[in-house]
């Protein structure tokens, strides 16, 4: 995307460029920053002192460049991570296994994938296996279409600016149209059904985790063979997930 029109700012635009940067380079020196951003030496180095002075870069161990800072770290980091989030999310995530009896996970949303964050394991012989930091497309999941739903449909285009969508099973939404179509009965609905459209014969539930920001929201899910997920099973486990979502602990303050 490309910012056009009177308003743009040019000093903002040179320096937001700068930090995408860092999503595909390790470390940049001035010189190299300057050539990527077609600036000159000293407004490279401008740029780059600027974001260092806010936590966005940071020099590299040799001297010579400049790496990712923290702020940048922090902001890239999905939500569901870290010591205090687990711990959060560990009371919910023991009350959804048993209430519901599967196997559950929270997932995060990283641009138009999700990634599993923490989960538990059901103990049914004929189970749905739990796999941590599992990542997968977004509209392919009922916890990647929750927490698209929760977006607006400006925001749902602007992640797919195509119309084709990826099948990674012939029961997965192959197109924008239809995924904007889901994700209006989800906001209704209140929860996120998916049968089989990111594992052939796994059906899987999704409610909402409590979130301040469109960065921290996570999806509970519960996963079952399609075999235990009749229609009035999954609305009871729907049922179940949110009462699990309700004993959320709030967010430390930052």
């Amino acid at each position: 995307m490309t910012a056009t029109g009177d308003y743009t700012i040019a000093s903002l635009d040179t320096g937001l460029r700068a930090m995408r940067l860092f999503l595909t380079h390790d470390t940049l020196t001035v010189t190299e920053a300057a050539g990527h951003l077609r600036v000159g030496r000293s407004t490279a180095h401008r740029v780059l002192s600027t974001l260092e002075s806010r936590g966005f870069a940071i020099r590299d161990t040799s001297g010579r460049g400049y790496a990712a800072g923290p702020e940048l770290v922090r902001l890239g980091r999905p939500a569901g991570f870290g010591r205090a989030a687990r711990d959060r999310l560990g009371p919910v995530l023991e009350d959804a296994a048993g209430r519901t009896g599967e196997t559950v996970w929270s997932v995060a949303l990283i641009g138009d994938q999700v990634i599993v964050t923490d989960g538990r394991e059901s103990s049914h012989p004929v189970r749905v296996a739990l796999e941590l930091g599992r990542t997968g497309p977004a509209h392919a999941g009922s916890g990647g279409l929750l927490l698209l739903s929760r977006m607006t449909a400006d925001q749902v285009c602007a992640l797919y600016p195509d119309e084709a969508l990826e099948a990674v099973t012939p029961a997965t939404l192959t197109s924008r149209t239809a995924l904007l179509a889901e994700l209006a009965v989800i906001r209704r609905r209140g929860h996120a059904v998916s049968r089989g459209a990111s594992v052939a014969g796994m059906t899987t539930v999704a409610v909402a985790l409590a979130g301040s920001s469109w960065r921290d929201r996570l999806a509970l899910v519960a996963a079952a063979p399609a075999d235990r997920s009749g229609d009035a099973a999954l609305a009871e486990r729907a049922d179940r997930l949110r009462e699990a979502a309700a004993l959320l602990a709030p967010a430390p303050p930052s």
